[in-house]
């Protein structure tokens, strides 16, 4: 499976590693992803998702069946 937020859609970017002498070389900068399970009472189970850090702090704030409701309206859960 790809290195992509299941919930935000975050994935790698690509930059450059810029030496003292300003000598540039590609390098990527990955997305601070962690598999984590959640308990969704309206359905009563648990679920699997590879999240970034960022999509965590959206679940504290706005609860983890309204970030996956806009998660699929934005496309970007399918299940």
């Amino acid at each position: 499976m790809s290195r992509v937020c299941e919930l935000t859609g975050k994935k790698a970017m690509v930059g450059n590693n810029v030496s003292h002498a300003l000598n540039r070389t590609k390098r990527k900068f990955d997305a601070n992803l962690m598999t984590k399970r959640f308990y969704i009472p309206e359905e009563d189970k648990w679920i699997t998702l590879k999240v970034s850090a960022s999509a965590l702090k959206n679940i504290n704030r706005k609860g983890i069946s309204a970030v996956i409701k806009e998660a699929r309206v934005n496309g970007f859960l399918t299940k």
